[in-house]
């Protein structure tokens, strides 16, 4: 290092303190690339060492000191007001940008600095719902993350048993929708008639992204048992008509809401269809997370309210009055709910009627409540298939008695359904639910 880096250096490491404004200050002022990168360095080897109480402190510093000017931005505005020319148009953007934004930038530079601004953001989401408002330092952190990590920059790999035991590893760490079980359950995972695709970023080396895991089947499937069975038997290629994507996960939680799943899918099917031209359906095999939560909620009006409860299971009601010994079958229903598995044979129907008035009907603010739901169908795929009991692993039961979901994405109509989807909300069912779509929604909406 130059011996004016060390001098530097040595000056604002004796003023710094537990202080970094002064730190980040100086990474500003600075115009040589060298400088920059070893005071990115020193801020960077500052933030790790710090504890929760310090790191809370720098984010209030960074959202105070390192805001925009207000009079220069109320000088910028009155300008372009005046004369809404180019210039003055990019005087007001540049006064309008604070300066957070290039110091975040030139924290980048540094060696692991994609990594800190990552774990920076982290760190955010775990602040308690009570912290001081940091939400312009996240708001910029976002801003950045969807250009650096934009589809253009990621990179797609496959994943298989000869894959660097690190990367494997951090399959098995990071799978939160169906828990790899050890080697064995991952080594089954990746046989023949299974694939794994992964995106990297070139700044997080041997760090996934976001990973799908895909099975190879000879038909759709609503069971999950099979799919994660690891003494199923490996289908060979010449069986392979569907490929159904199984698990979707990301890895890092301070990229969460940077929107890059959706461009994962869209090319995993054409790396799929480029191996198995034949190949015509894809489709998920979901979770339903939120279903139990929604159900159970009875004083939601607009979710199952007693009436739309009542109105659903009319269909059923003799087969619940029965099984449960009581004349209510909303009552009938609910005393069945508590050992579900135990009356799967009456539960089915209700149940799969009731999780499609979930999806098709009920909403939390206006939008579909269900974020697995949400991100399909907004990537245009359709709701093809509803499973009663295709997962009974406990965490399935829980989170949605046993319901899972297939999505189909079909090529020619991923963006007029994506389309549909985000300007007016509106749902593309497949033919084999639309009987039941109308009775759900004649159901949920009677007077």
């Amino acid at each position: 290092m130059p011996a004016f880096l060390n001098k530097l250096l040595k000056i604002l490491r004796s003023r710094r303190g537990k202080d970094m404004s002064f730190l980040c200050r100086h990474l500003l002022s600075q115009r040589g690339e060298a400088s920059q990168t070893a005071l990115a360095q020193e801020i960077i080897s500052t933030y790790t060492a710090m504890d929760s109480t310090q790191r809370l402190k720098f984010y209030e510093m960074l959202c105070g000191a390192f805001s925009p000017d207000s009079k220069a931005l109320q000088r910028a505005a009155a300008n372009y007001l005046k004369n809404p020319n180019e210039l003055n148009l990019s005087l007001l953007s540049a006064a309008v940008e604070p300066p957070r934004q290039e110091l975040l930038r030139r924290i980048n530079t540094a060696p692991r600095g994609t990594e800190t601004l990552v774990a920076i953001r982290k760190h955010l989401l775990d602040l308690p719902l009570k912290s001081p408002d940091i939400s312009p330092l996240d708001a910029d952190l976002r801003h950045l993350f969807r250009s650096w990590f934009n589809r253009g920059f990621l990179s797609l790999r496959s994943i298989s048993w000869q894959t660097s035991a690190l990367i494997l590893e951090k399959l098995i760490r990071y799978e939160s929708v169906h828990e790899i079980n050890g080697w064995p359950d991952l080594r089954r995972r990746l046989q023949t008639d299974r694939r794994c695709f992964a995106f990297f970023h070139p700044a997080l080396i041997d760090e996934p992204i976001i990973f799908v895991e895909v099975a190879l089947a000879n038909g759709l499937t609503g069971d999950l048992e099979h799919l994660l069975d690891v003494n199923a038997p490996v289908l060979t290629s010449d069986k392979v008509n569907t490929a159904i994507f199984y698990s979707i996960n990301n890895c890092l939680d301070g990229l969460r809401g940077i929107p890059f799943g959706n461009f994962l899918i869209k090319q995993v099917v054409v790396e799929l269809t480029a191996e198995f031209p034949n190949m015509k359906t894809f489709c998920t095999l979901s979770p339903l997370p939120r279903f139990s939560k929604v159900l159970l909620d009875r004083h939601n009006e607009n979710g199952f309210t007693p009436r739309r409860l009542s109105a659903l299971l009319a269909d059923y009601a003799s087969s619940l009055t029965q099984a449960a010994g009581r004349r209510d079958p909303v009552e009938a229903f609910f005393l069945l709910l508590e050992r579900p598995v135990d009356h799967r044979d009456v539960l089915g129907a209700p149940l799969s009627r009731l999780a499609f008035a979930y999806l098709t009907e009920a909403r939390q603010n206006g939008k579909v409540s269900d974020p697995v739901a949400a991100f399909h169908l907004s990537n245009g795929a359709r709701l093809e298939g509803i499973n009663a009991f295709g997962n009974l692993r406990p965490y399935g039961l829980k989170a949605s008695f046993g319901i899972t979901i297939n999505y189909r994405y079909v090529p020619h109509e991923l963006e007029e359904n994506h389309e549909r989807f985000v300007a007016g909300g509106q749902i593309r069912i497949s033919d084999a639910l639309s009987r039941e779509h109308a009775t759900v929604k004649k159901a949920w909406h009677q007077d």
